[in-house]
């Protein structure tokens, strides 16, 4: 289990390589439920050229993080619960990201996006998103027809529980945290 204050790397595997990498800071790392923040500014290895897919370029570069959130994971969970939050810190929405359950690394924790997501605004109005990425993913055999139904379905069971607001509305990040830089070794998978 990691500390309140570690940094780890959050990184999305595909085909057993990493695809994109972001520094996190934990805030909450038990046995029911990981909380991670990640701050404007944070590190991020994205693919060059900014591709929409995984290809067999695996080329990756800096970037940061444009937003600040915190997310929400139950271990087993298809999917995560993100709260984005504005430059002043007020909370702005949820994001649903649809993705395989979490898995423990020795710098972090690895899933696989499944494209599709859903936004969820506090008037309680929410809608799909990245339709036409998940689409893309299928065609491409990034994902196969059965992948992308399941994201639908799990999408569909977390609008059947509604777990909006989820608590964690309120959140605030302790002000001595750097902006946090992907710990040693981020860059290898084991």
């Amino acid at each position: 289990m990691w500390s309140r204050g570690d940094v780890v790397a959050l990184r999305e595997l595909s085909k057993g390589r990493i695809w994109k990498a972001r520094a996190w800071i934990v805030i909450e790392d038990r046995p029911a439920s990981l909380v991670l923040w990640i701050p404007r500014g944070a590190q991020t290895m994205i693919p060059a050229g900014g591709a929409v897919l995984p290809s067999d370029d695996r080329r990756l570069v800096e970037g940061s993080f444009g937003l600040s959130a915190l997310r929400v994971t139950r271990p087993g969970d298809a999917h995560s619960l993100l709260h984005f939050f504005a430059a002043d810190g007020a909370f702005e929405r949820w994001y649903v990201n649809l993705e395989t359950p979490l898995t423990r690394s020795t710098v972090g924790f690895d899933f696989t996006d499944l494209f599709l997501d859903m936004s969820v605004a506090p008037d309680r109005r929410w809608r799909w998103l990245d339709e036409d990425e998940l689409e893309q993913a299928v065609t491409a055999g990034v994902l196969s027809a059965a992948e992308a139904a399941g994201a639908r379905a799990e999408g569909e069971r977390v609008l059947e529980q509604w777990p909006f607001p989820s608590g964690w509305e309120d959140f605030r990040p302790d002000p001595a945290w750097p902006v946090p830089r992907l710990p040693s070794g981020w860059d290898r998978v084991s």
